[in-house]
């Protein structure tokens, strides 16, 4: 049997792009998670600005469910003490020393549709938790909505840089 370098070649040449192409994205991918940018841009995973701009949430699996902890806030210092903010409304006594920044804002979000989750989100602003559910709208806005028997309200948060 004879082989015939030039068909050979043209026929191996998209083989050797594949392969190309699949080192190059596992080489890009290897870059991504050695600087710390794994999180998926389409889900609801990552970083988010609540609506008011006064806290970062960031949004991260939580076994079957999702969780969001405050991780920044605008205005870290409570005026009237001079501390850092804390968990001061929380009907728990022993929570109200808490600080904001560190607190688990979803509990129980698990998945109820492919874009939106259900469980009860934590207000810190009146120390309650709330019926609720997260709907990622698209790539860059998050929906939280959260109920009081009929009475809903929502807000719109939207992806933040790190």
């Amino acid at each position: 049997m004879r082989i015939d370098p030039v068909r050979t070649a043209i026929y191996g040449l998209p083989v050797v792009l594949a392969i190309t192409l699949v080192f190059a994205l596992t080489l890009a991918l290897a870059r991504e998670v050695a600087a710390g940018r794994t999180m998926p841009k389409t889900g609801p995973f990552g970083a988010w600005l609540t609506q008011a701009g006064d806290a970062k949430v960031v949004v991260k699996p939580c076994g079957a469910a999702i969780c969001g902890k405050v991780v920044w806030l605008k205005q870290p210092i409570d005026s009237s003490t001079g501390k850092p903010q804390t968990d001061d409304k929380n009907p728990e006594p022993s929570l109200r020393t808490h600080r904001i920044v560190g607190l688990q804002l979803f509990i129980d979000m698990l998945p109820s549709t492919s874009n939106s989750w259900s469980g009860r989100v934590y207000n810190a602003d009146d120390g309650k938790s709330y019926a609720s559910t997260v709907t990622l709208l698209d790539a860059a806005r998050l929906e939280v909505r959260g109920c009081a028997g009929s009475l809903c309200g929502s807000e719109i948060w939207t992806r933040a840089g790190r």
